[in-house]
């Protein structure tokens, strides 16, 4: 399969989950109550992963994972919009920032899909190892203010949707491969508790108010685990020299410091953001 193919499901996912996530965390309330609004966001967010899915059964998770955190980069200029506000020229900077440097990782590494299949053993050790000290960070944050909750939460969250682009990964090749006899294998159903909690955390996050922070800490850690996973579980890879593998560590670095920064030029207007039934209370955290 051409690799424009997975890039544009890839791009539309991105468009379509910071969308999603938008209108879910407009319509979320601090007490995690819901409107209206954020089912219709749910399903938009649920088609964006339709999209990712099919890129990741069409190509690497190296290819895929980086074009997604292009949703940042959509979800604040929407969250601008719905705030009635033009974006900042820093943040369209930034935003150009993140789009060079993915394009240039992307164009130099070339990753290249693997034929190898997770041993199930060491992704259930894997897998637990990460769940347990996620365990950690949601006890943190639920004794933390609305801040620092809101940023855990994004770290939990991005970690499982991580795991989660993974997992899909596996489970599409063993449908492609063998059918009916995906339904047999843990990697299914491992995906479902996996997702599950991923949308309870990232829905958490956004309960606490704080879009800017919560939304980048997700998709910064969601491709880290990602990539992560599918070098270490996939064996995918990028068929570069040492010197040039650490330039793409270096864009890769700037790639989350462009995200970072988005994030902290939208927190700097936090302030300003009229919620529908007023602000957070720090107390009721």
């Amino acid at each position: 399969m051409h690799t424009w193919v997975p890039a544009m499901l890839a791009l539309i996912a991105a468009l379509l989950i910071a969308t999603g996530s938008v209108m879910r965390q407009r319509a979320s309330h601090a007490s995690g109550a819901i409107r209206q609004g954020w089912w219709l966001g749910a399903v938009v967010a649920l088609c964006g992963f339709a999209f990712q899915v099919a890129a990741l059964g069409l190509g690497p998770l190296l290819l895929v994972q980086p074009l997604v955190t292009f949703a940042v980069l959509f979800a604040l200029p929407l969250e601008a919009w719905a705030d009635h506000r033009r974006p900042m020229r820093i943040e369209w900077i930034w935003g150009a920032v993140l789009v060079v440097c993915v394009t240039l990782f992307l164009s130099i590494a070339q990753p290249e899909p693997s034929s190898r299949r997770p041993n199930n053993l060491l992704t259930l050790i894997i897998v637990g190892t990460v769940v347990a000290v996620l365990l950690c960070c949601v006890i943190i944050a639920e004794r933390a203010n609305r801040h620092y909750k809101a940023l855990l939460y994004g770290v939990v969250g991005g970690t499982l949707f991580g795991m989660s682009a993974m997992l899909v990964k596996t489970v599409v090749n063993q449908f492609v491969e063998g059918g009916l006899r995906t339904f047999v294998q843990p990697d299914l159903y491992l995906f479902g508790v996996v997702a599950t909690f991923a949308v309870v955390a990232q829905q958490r996050g956004f309960g606490a108010g704080e879009l800017q922070t919560s939304f980048p800490a997700l998709t910064v850690t969601e491709l880290v685990a990602s990539m992560a996973l599918g070098i270490a579980l996939l064996g995918e890879n990028i068929s570069v020299s040492v010197p040039t593998a650490l330039f793409l560590g270096v864009v890769l670095g700037a790639v989350v410091r462009a995200v970072l920064e988005l994030a902290k030029h939208a927190g700097e207007r936090a302030e300003h953001i009229v919620w529908p039934d007023g602000p957070p209370d720090p107390i009721s955290e």
